[in-house]
């Protein structure tokens, strides 16, 4: 005996069961279908931009060649550009302007060997790696761009900070010598090694001349975290903020505890917004103890503590733990971004005294 209300019923709920699974396969071909046309276009941005490096770097060749052949005056290059951008620019606009052509002269005496150009970097990234002048800095900045897939916001940024010299600076006398040469890829990384000083932190647009509690700066480094990831550097996580830490019946808390994969080890950050004191020292002392004995691993190697303050007493420092250990460390951080100027002169004041105090001892 046949139900025709029943049957009914079957074949609604087998064609909306149907209907469900289908849209679930045209979603899920939609997002590869969709993957694959991005990661094509990507490719062919990829191939149309390096065309556009090699044409850039091959123009520059052709006017540096020119004024090598025994008519290398300034007159003469000048006059030459000028001449050169008038008729490119009403051809081909003004992507090849007078400015535009002195750069792809500079890009090809900056690389005069089209081997050491990268095909994952834009004409943009070129430009403004040109303005670095030191040699060092400028492949550093190349490196880290490309294994960072920095945008190029984000390389002027890095420039503009000053980002190679305040990872290099040496701010603490046992610390190693900065090496002149680019860094080896054999080179065994050290906790010291990825410590900056001072941290920029001007992308929270926190006013430097306005008080504000420690949890304020906690909450705005937490809302910004890529950011202050790549102010950290290469290879850290998060892991926790307000990690809680238990002595008997007392309750401590870091601030902010991130790991670096690349260290193998954890980073505690303690922040402060004011002077850096010897209770903020022990303090932390204590932080990274406990994480020696109760937190790291067997195959983890020994935990960084870092303090974060606006401000640390020099002697302060040449007088506590921090002046030896190889796991504490502090760094000022500022809200702003400084002028070049204003960052190098603290960077080669920082220099001047780890110079005086190894030539006193």
């Amino acid at each position: 005996m046949r139900y025709p209300v029943f049957e009914m019923l079957l074949l609604k709920i087998k064609l909306k069961t149907m209907g469900k699974e289908l849209t679930q396969d045209i979603e899920r071909i939609y997002q590869r279908i969709c993957a694959i046309i991005e990661n094509a276009r990507n490719k062919v941005y990829r191939a149309a931009n390096f065309e556009m490096v090699q044409a850039y770097w091959e123009i520059g060749r052709e006017i540096v060649e020119e004024e090598q052949q025994g008519k290398e005056r300034a007159e003469y290059g000048k006059a030459l550009l000028e001449g050169l951008a008038e008729r490119l620019a009403e051809r081909y606009g003004k992507s090849f302007s007078n400015r535009n052509l002195r750069y792809m002269r500079q890009f090809y005496r900056v690389f005069p060997k089209w081997n050491a150009v990268r095909s994952e970097l834009t004409w943009t990234h070129y430009r403004l790696l040109l303005k670095v002048e030191k040699e060092t800095a400028r492949e550093y900045y190349l490196k880290e761009a490309i294994e960072g897939n920095w945008s190029t916001r984000t390389l002027e940024r890095q420039i503009n900070s000053l980002y190679y010299e305040r990872t290099l600076m040496s701010g603490k006398e046992h610390r190693p010598a900065v090496k002149e040469e680019a860094e080896s890829k054999k080179e065994i990384m050290l906790p010291e090694h990825i410590i900056k000083d001072p941290y920029v932190l001007e992308f929270l647009e926190l006013k430097a001349n306005q008080a504000f509690y420690e949890k304020k700066l906690e909450q705005a480094l937490i809302d910004k975290l890529q950011e202050f990831l790549l102010e950290l550097g290469k290879g850290f996580s998060f892991v926790k903020r307000q990690y809680r830490i238990s002595a008997e019946d007392e309750h401590f808390y870091v601030d902010l505890v991130f790991y670096n994969y690349i260290l193998k080890c954890f980073l505690l950050i303690d922040l402060k917004t004011g002077k850096l004191t010897h209770q903020d020292i022990g303090q932390m002392d204590m932080y990274v103890r406990y994480f020696e004995d109760k937190v790291r691993q067997e195959d983890d190697n020994p935990s960084i503590g870092l303090i974060l303050c606006l401000e640390k007493n020099k002697a302060l420092v040449k007088y506590s733990l921090l002046n030896s250990s190889k796991q504490i460390f502090a760094s000022k951080y500022k809200l702003y971004l400084p002028t070049e100027e204003e960052l190098r002169k603290e960077i080669e004041r920082e220099r001047e005294i780890v110079e005086v105090e190894k030539r006193l001892k």
